[in-house]
């Protein structure tokens, strides 16, 4: 009886998992991972320092700068999991476009209109820590 419950719970799943894709081919921001054990939470505190939010953007391009206190980053490799250590995922417009070992980077190829960016410190095995550590901003981009 239990393996035929597993087997049940495990098929529920992929089917979740196949339910939630887009179809679209398109890179979207990680989901929560299940785990047997619970998600380590942070010490570390983010925020955006840019752009600002409200900030109206001419042109195609941006930079982004991020504050990071109480952790560290560390390269993307390890499954050590630590609270005070991890890595950042930018995403924009729900759509994860950068994983980074840095508090600076640029965004190009925007296109105008209005845009949510958000930066999310992560884990080292790039799943969010509970709670989650995320800092996001919305701007204009004007022709």
């Amino acid at each position: 009886m239990r393996k035929r419950t597993l087997v049940i719970f495990a098929a529920v799943l992929m089917l979740a998992a196949a339910a939630c894709g887009s179809g679209t081919g398109a890179a979207s921001a990680p989901p929560a991972t299940m785990s047997a054990s619970p998600r380590p939470s942070s010490t570390g505190k983010l925020s955006i320092l840019q752009p600002v939010n409200g900030h109206v953007i001419h042109g195609t391009s941006t930079p982004v700068r991020v504050r990071l206190t109480g952790a560290s980053i560390v390269p993307m490799t390890t499954t050590n999991l630590r609270p005070d250590q991890g890595h950042l995922h930018v995403i924009l417009d729900d759509k994860l476009i950068s994983m980074t070992s840095g508090t600076t980077t640029s965004l190009t190829g925007l296109t105008p209109g209005t845009h949510l960016l958000k930066v999310e410190f992560v884990a080292s095995d790039h799943a969010p820590f509970d709670p989650r550590v995320i800092a996001a901003v919305s701007f204009k981009v004007s022709p």
